[in-house]
């Protein structure tokens, strides 16, 4: 069994640990054949003699850290260098021997047991651990090895023991809170108001410790309340209802505390819930009067006399004292002052006569104050309900606008009428219609009542001409059916009109007669509608016509500063002397020398322009150009707030220009004698141009 070796690990002797030979059969003994290993720590842990085939392990082996080498062996030829036989896979094992101590996986262990617990791998050693004597234990546990004999390694740890809560404990009070004093409360604490803070003890901790408070059945228990503070586990006693030091001032409160979470297995230990008992004194207060009346509504009659009482407030003072109470009106409830109040005895009366179609309620505010205290009232609403009386006469509910045709027949209904009250009677209105006594008997129209509060007239003859009699006056009496019977007078104005076959009017008006029998109303609104179409047309062209203006020379505005004065009047003619100095155009060197603005200061002073001499004989458009030029790249010319304009009239007219200024010759050498022959017209220009050189000058 050459292919599997044993060694025993943790070799401490002074030589190499020897495992095994390799041999082969064709190995004589003369040194040709050389052994060979290769695998798992072949050369580094194994070594092997080449010649002899002996393997040896290099270095002490463990275990524990490998427990299993797999190794390869051939022998080879040195001459040939081949192998002799096919290469073999061994194994070698190694042994254990006891060199390890029992090892704990940690250094400390925790371990949670339920207090009062009875088995368990780690069992208590005393019976009903109590958590509140001692939560916490620690233990030293060791493990041998070899089962414990003799030789044996072994290895401790620490097991710290933590002994959990159950809920065994029921809540108790303390013995300062069995009987516990709450300082006094005004009786005057809103709802809700906290009075004062109990609270039991359970030694349990966590959901195990949480203590419900109530109060139990009995006397206190509709006027507090005790609710529980999470945080603290405390009771909070608080105001239920409204407090009455003079009904009750003391009350005795039965407070219980319990477990919101018992535990059934310790219920044998008794109730798990405690009780105390909580006196609670109610101090009084000053409380402001209290209103005692069976209701707020007061029903009058509107016809009720002033200065009669309607009824009486009555309130008291609700503390002992019993002070006495002043009574009065709020008269923003009560602007037009028509109601009075007593302020002994809280009677109200009326100061001013009652109108109910005109207000048929009054809601009053009345107020209750302390003679002694004044800051302490109290405000209650009363209700006022005028009652109706007949006192108004019914009357037509609207104005009608009644006709009847020329072509009517006797019988004929014509307007159908009725009636409105502003009274409101319980049983509701009923209204009866007739003409008035002395026209009972009319010619002409008739009433009929319809018994449903309207009435119909009806026409009395055949036929009605309105050339005779365009318009009847009707009187019909209205009376209504309450005490006292209110009556009226209405009159219909009832006019005679033109009809069609169907009855539909047409014209009411006498003059329509006069009209030509061709022409229908409605061609004549249209007539009246074109010739009015026509005089608007013609006042809005008149009025475009006013606002239409010449064409400004400069038509963007963005072109000129702020003066801008335009001249459109037309020269004189000649005989205008005074109008234009054409001096200026003929002799351009006779214009006056360019001077600073006086209207407005230049920001900078500079030296005044002397503009080149110009010869006599220049065109005009030239010298409009260098004009413009020089009046551009000037910075002390205008404009600073005003506008140069140059206009150039042309040039190549027809006639030919009747000027001087385009003339090769001087004004000294022309000759302008024949315009004295050209009559008066001229003989302004004969003047100016044919004198003497003294004239000219």
């Amino acid at each position: 069994m050459w292919n599997q070796f044993f060694l025993l690990e943790e070799y401490t002797g002074p030589d190499t640990q020897y495992v095994g030979k390799l041999h082969t059969d064709q190995d004589k003994g003369d040194g040709n054949l050389k052994y060979i290993l290769t695998g798992d720590g072949a050369g580094s842990v194994f070594v092997i003699d080449e010649n002899t085939g002996d393997i040896h392990a290099a270095k002490k082996l463990d275990r524990e850290e490998k427990s299993l080498y797999v190794l390869r062996a051939k022998a080879i030829d040195r001459k040939t260098g081949r192998q002799v036989e096919p290469e073999s896979e061994f194994i070698i094992k190694i042994h254990d021997i006891n060199d390890n101590e029992p090892k704990f996986t940690k250094d400390i262990y925790t371990a949670s047991v339920p207090e009062k617990s009875r088995v368990g791998i780690i069992k208590t050693a005393l019976p009903d651990m109590s958590r509140e004597n001692r939560e916490q234990y620690q233990v030293v546990i060791q493990a041998k090895d070899m089962g414990g004999q003799m030789g044996g390694l072994s290895g401790t740890t620490t097991v710290n023991i933590t002994l959990t809560d159950v809920n065994d404990n029921p809540p108790r009070f303390p013995q300062s809170m069995k009987h516990l004093l709450v300082p006094f409360s005004l009786e005057s604490a809103p709802l809700g108001t906290s009075l004062g803070r109990i609270k039991a003890n359970d030694p349990d901790v966590g959901e195990n410790a949480e203590i419900e408070y109530s109060i139990a059945d009995g006397e206190g228990a509709d006027m507090f309340d005790i609710i529980t503070d999470k945080d603290t586990q405390e009771g909070i006693i608080t105001v239920k209802k409204q407090l009455d030091f003079e009904k009750k001032n003391l009350y005795t409160l039965k407070v219980e505390a319990t477990n919101t979470h018992p535990d059934p297995r310790f219920f044998h230990l008794g109730p798990f819930k405690d009780s105390a008992f909580v006196k609670v004194f109610v101090e009084d207060v000053d409380e402001p009067p209290v209103f005692n009346m069976p209701s707020n509504l007061i029903e009058v009659d509107e016809d009720a006399r002033e200065g009669s009482i309607i009824g009486q407030v009555v309130a008291q003072d609700p503390d002992a004292a019993k002070n006495v109470i002043k009574y009065s009106l709020n008269r923003h409830t009560d602007l037009e002052r028509i109601f009075s109040i007593h302020s002994g005895n809280g009677s109200i009366f009326i100061s001013k006569t009652l109108d109910r179609e005109a207000t048929p309620w009054h809601n009053l505010t009345v107020i209750a104050t302390e003679i002694s205290n004044p800051k302490q009232s109290t405000q209650a609403p009363i209700f006022i309900r005028i009652l109706d009386i007949n006192d108004h006469a019914p009357e037509f509910d609207k104005y009608y606008e009644t006709f009847v045709c020329e072509n009517a027949k006797a019988g004929q209904l014509i307007q159908t009428v009725s009636a409105v009250d502003k009274d409101e009677p319980p049983r509701g209105h009923k209204f009866f219609f007739e003409l008035v006594p002395e026209y009972t008997i009319h010619p002409n129209f008739s009433i009929v009542d319809n018994k449903d509060n309207t009435a119909g007239v009806i026409t009395r003859r055949n036929g009605y001409n309105r050339n005779k009699m365009n318009t009847y006056l009707l009187p019909v009496v209205i009376f209504d059916n309450d005490y006292p019977i209110q009556s009226s007078t209405g009159t219909l104005t009832i006019k005679v009109c033109t009809c069609d076959s169907r009855g539909n009017m047409q014209s009411c008006n006498a003059e329509a007669l006069l009209l030509p029998a061709g022409l229908s109303t409605g061609a004549l609104v249209a007539i009246l509608l074109c010739i009015i179409i026509l005089l608007i047309l013609v006042v809005l062209f008149a009025a475009m016509k006013r606002q239409r203006k010449k064409e400004p020379l400069i038509v963007s505005k963005d072109d000129v500063r702020d003066n801008i004065v335009t001249y459109n009047d037309e020269g004189g003619g000649e005989e205008d002397t005074q109008a234009f100095d054409i001096g200026t155009l003929r002799n351009p060197e006779a214009r006056e020398e360019s001077k600073i603005r006086r209207d407005v200061m230049p920001e900078t002073i500079f030296q005044i322009r002397r503009t080149a001499p110009l010869w006599e004989n220049i065109d005009v458009q030239d010298f409009i150009h260098r004009r413009l030029k020089e009046n551009d790249l000037d910075p002390t010319a205008p404009p600073y707030d005003s506008l140069a304009t140059y206009a150039y009239e042309g040039n190549d007219s027809i006639a030919n220009s009747l000027s001087s200024l385009e003339s090769l010759t001087t004004e000294s050498n022309q000759d302008y004698d024949y315009l004295s022959d050209w009559g008066p017209r001229f003989k302004k220009l004969a003047d100016m141009y044919g004198g003497d050189e003294s004239d000219q000058d």
